[in-house]
């Protein structure tokens, strides 16, 4: 479920306000919130993406089983018989086309995480430059220093980066394979993403803690 970004009022019930948070906490706020939608959606793509390629696997096993067999009865049968060719499958094309909108819908995500990083990156610069002429950088929530939300961001941004290389390359081959163990190698592949690593959501949820979307 997305992260609200806004907190509802609260009643009248006495309870002071929150002080209102400056400009530059504002957004790293609103942008972890964001880091965690996208990487909510990017899962929920995954799982259909499997669920897809899965299918495009199944369809190609079942295809080599079948040419298999024709051409057993192809060399038992009268001498000089050609070989039947290939079948064309909608079925399969139409799995590789959904597969490849999946992709693109990944794409998109990961585009819009390095955007993500890149204007944590401006806001480090702003406070750097802050410093620079003498004014204070305590941290602008808890104990995080303004940097760090970046070298958060720009991790996990690294690693859904490979991550969506990785995909290209198996939405590329998957169907033209014809090596069952590489197909399965694809599928694994594309199921457990080995270059997000488990740390990506500790990392997320440390950041929700420290900007207040996570309570202790």
């Amino acid at each position: 479920m997305p992260l609200c970004k806004r907190l509802s009022k609260s009643p009248g019930d006495g309870t002071p306000r929150r002080p209102v948070l400056p400009a530059s906490a504002r957004k790293i706020k609103d942008n972890a919130a964001d880091w965690h939608n996208l990487m909510m959606k990017w899962e929920r793509l995954n799982d259909n993406g499997f669920t897809t390629a899965n299918k495009i696997v199944n369809m190609k096993i079942s295809e080599q089983f079948q040419d298999n067999k024709m051409e057993i009865a192809c060399d038992n049968s009268a001498p000089g018989s050609e070989k039947p060719a290939p079948k064309y499958s909608e079925e399969l094309d139409n799995c590789c086309e959904e597969l490849l909108e999946t992709l693109k819908h990944m794409t998109k995500i990961q585009l819009k995480m390095e955007k993500l990083t890149s204007t944590t990156k401006a806001i480090c610069d702003l406070e750097a430059f802050h410093h620079r002429a003498g004014n204070r950088t305590a941290p602008i929530f808890h104990t995080w220093p303004t940097p760090y939300f970046y070298e958060v961001s720009l991790k996990l941004s690294e690693m859904y980066k490979k991550e969506l290389q990785l995909k290209q390359t198996i939405v590329q081959e998957i169907a033209h394979s014809a090596d069952q163990d590489l197909m399965m190698v694809y599928l694994s592949s594309w199921l457990y993403q080995p270059y997000i690593e488990n740390s990506s959501k500790l990392l997320l949820e440390a950041m929700l803690l420290e900007t207040g979307h996570r309570q202790c």
